[in-house]
């Protein structure tokens, strides 16, 4: 049997209607490069029945149920309230329901060594998570790029390479690419501003942007980056590589599970 990885949703409204959903490129992406079998987390407990059970207990009846976590990106951004901040006027769109169940599921993750990777605003909210702030507009900062897509443009240019970032050497990131630079995508608006505390920088770009960190004293995978590895992962070496490094984790993380309730149930 593949890995169950879990997949954060998104919750907005449609059509008068509150929705939970991820857009399916994670979802492929989680398929097929990590070779697990993606199932969606919804938003928050919240959104559906406040008299559920406590915040805790939901969260360990997830890590019963999955041996990865996937954090994907989102039009939102973490509330800024999380890390210390004001919001803007008007403010910029935002996702509490997500917040509510991403942070502690982050830290959760972390505790138990389950393996996790975060994307764009899965990057963000494990530097929030975990103590960092961020960049409300990155693009406003002095001496930063504007790392915004064109929305102008078809999704095929959206997506395509945009700049270069330099691999840590000695990384995780740098070890499967086998380089020390990197091109990759840039969608984004927000970005680090404070790095969390016992975060290793993995990758950066030109203007000194932080692109991917991980949590090296938490015992097995995690990862978070800022640009788009989902994208035509199957296109992209080290896209490829971080995919099948958190698959291999997530299958380990299985074995343990399943093994574990087999001697349980000998026991």
């Amino acid at each position: 049997m593949r890995p169950v990885i879990g997949v954060i949703s998104d919750v907005k409204a449609s059509n008068g209607h509150v929705v939970h959903g991820v857009t399916e490129k994670y979802i492929y992406a989680v398929a097929r490069g990590a070779q697990a079998m993606p199932v969606l987390i919804p938003g928050t407990i919240s959104a559906v029945d406040a008299d559920m059970a406590p915040e805790r207990a939901v969260i360990d009846e997830i890590f019963d149920l999955v041996d990865g976590i996937f954090l994907p990106g989102s039009p939102s951004n973490v509330g800024p309230q999380h890390y210390g901040d004001a919001p803007y006027d008007p403010p910029l769109p935002a996702d509490p329901h997500r917040d509510d169940i991403s942070l502690p599921l982050i830290r959760g993750a972390l505790e138990r060594g389950v393996p996790i990777f975060g994307v764009c605003r899965g990057f963000q909210e494990m530097n929030v998570a975990l103590g960092g702030t961020l960049f409300q507009k990155l693009y406003e900062q002095p001496g930063r790029f504007d790392h915004r897509e064109d929305s102008t443009q078809d999704i095929e240019t959206q997506y395509g390479p945009a700049h270069d970032v330099a691999l840590e050497p000695g990384g995780l990131l740098a070890g499967i690419a086998g380089a020390s630079t990197w091109r990759v995508n840039s969608l984004h608006g927000q970005g680090v501003a404070k790095l969390a505390p016992g975060l290793a920088v993995e990758a950066r770009a030109e203007d000194g942007t932080i692109e991917a960190f991980r949590v090296p004293d938490a015992p097995g995978f995690n990862m978070a980056i800022q640009w788009h590895p989902e994208w035509r992962f199957w296109q992209d070496r080290l896209s490829t590589g971080i995919f099948t490094a958190f698959g291999a984790a997530a299958r380990l993380a299985a074995e343990r599970r399943h093994g574990g309730a087999r001697l349980k149930a000998v026991g």
